[in-house]
């Protein structure tokens, strides 16, 4: 199998641990085990639990109460429509593996996280790309989607709220590309790892897996809640599809680790309490950044409505690599180079890390942008 290098990943490898001002970074800022254990009520000595936890590859598909905690992110999902695997990218990578034979058809939303449309290629599917512009807020034309599908199509992927743009398909748009997938057949895959994060309201959008049966949704613990090193996310499906998705994740997942578990399911069961700190900072650091970029002529954007990035479109005459690698050298801040999204012009920014990082940051990226003059 062929796949193409995965740009951003490629990025995050090379420069994320050599900036001063990470404003690279898409998860709202990390929780350490003690702010955790804070949060959610516990003393340290809570962590005793874990001395006589014998370290085996524990409960297969997750543990029982992990899985409900999840199943309680959505309106009609049960445990059993529940499978934990490592990571929001592995679930991606393994609902791929599951569906995904050569010759198939898919269509993929583009910008979009690079599994959803290299994962298929490197299958030998055949991606149509359907292009999000800024005109249209970064949301997908139902006119286009309804061109580009065919009765041959296996699978619709979505990124929703949408990586690298903030964008958010509402429930009812949502709802009008299920009556379309519907007429085809063909299954949903929307990556939900930034559920969580609206803007407004509890921050979270409608759930594909809760509107379509043919909808495929999959999360994490990374984003909303704070906690990548956990390396634990999960697909949520109908029966059927789980049961054919196991087969696969036999092979390459056995299980998440049981310390994993433990602390994923500890956070979520507390996660009204971490999804306000999370929306704290995301909308409070959206402020801050809204209020940069409507000072600073050189720079444009869609405004967000949910997530913890946003795409900036520049005014200058460089490469979105050349920009990025200067800005770093120059300043010691990170963004994401549009090149590394197959969107040249543009940078990524990742504004829900510390709140100091992205206040200190962002007048270093003004003064960067001035010596380009």
């Amino acid at each position: 199998m062929k796949i193409k290098p995965f740009g951003v990943e490629m990025w995050m490898n090379e420069y994320e641990n050599h900036c001063q001002y990470n404003l690279a970074e898409t998860c709202v800022e990390s929780l350490t085990i003690a702010e955790l254990l804070a949060i959610c009520g516990k003393s340290e000595d809570s962590l005793k639990d874990l001395l006589s936890m014998k370290q085996t590859y524990g409960e297969i598909e997750g543990s029982i109460a992990l899985r409900e905690q999840i199943s309680g992110l959505f309106k009609n999902q049960s445990v059993s429509n529940v499978l934990i695997a490592h990571g929001a990218i592995g679930a991606n990578a393994l609902v791929y593996a599951t569906l995904v034979e050569p010759g198939d058809h898919v269509v993929s939303i583009v910008p979009s996280y690079q599994q959803h449309y290299s994962i298929p290629e490197s299958y030998g599917a055949e991606v149509k790309k359907l292009l999000l512009t800024e005109q249209d807020q970064f949301l997908p034309d139902l006119q286009q989607l309804e061109e580009l599908i065919t009765d041959k199509t296996k699978l619709i992927s979505l990124c929703n709220p949408n990586n690298p743009t903030g964008a958010l398909i509402d429930e009812e748009t949502l709802k009008k590309i299920v009556a379309i997938a519907r007429q085809h057949d063909a299954w949903i895959l929307c990556d939900e790892v930034y559920r969580g994060t609206n803007q407004q309201g509890d921050g979270f959008t409608a759930s594909i897996a809760d509107l379509y049966e043919k909808g495929i949704s999959t999360g994490s613990m990374s984003k909303a809640f704070s906690l990548a090193g956990l390396r634990l996310g999960w697909i949520v499906a109908c029966e059927s599809l789980m049961q054919k998705v196991t087969h696969q994740r036999d092979y390459n997942t056995i299980s998440v680790g049981m310390i994993d578990d433990y602390f994923a399911t500890m956070a979520l069961t507390h996660r009204h309490r971490i999804l306000a700190r999370s929306h704290k900072i995301t909308r409070e650091n959206l402020a801050t950044l809204d209020n940069w970029v409507n000072g600073e002529e050189k720079i444009h954007y869609v405004k967000p409505a949910s997530g913890t990035i946003a795409l900036l479109r520049y005014d200058a005459k460089i490469s979105s690599r050349d920009f990025c690698v200067q800005l770093l050298q120059s300043t010691g801040v990170l963004f994401t180079p549009g090149s590394a999204l197959d969107m040249e012009g543009w940078v990524r920014i990742g504004y829900a890390n510390t709140p100091s990082i992205v206040q200190q940051g962002l007048p270093k990226v003004s003064s960067f942008l001035q010596s380009l003059s």
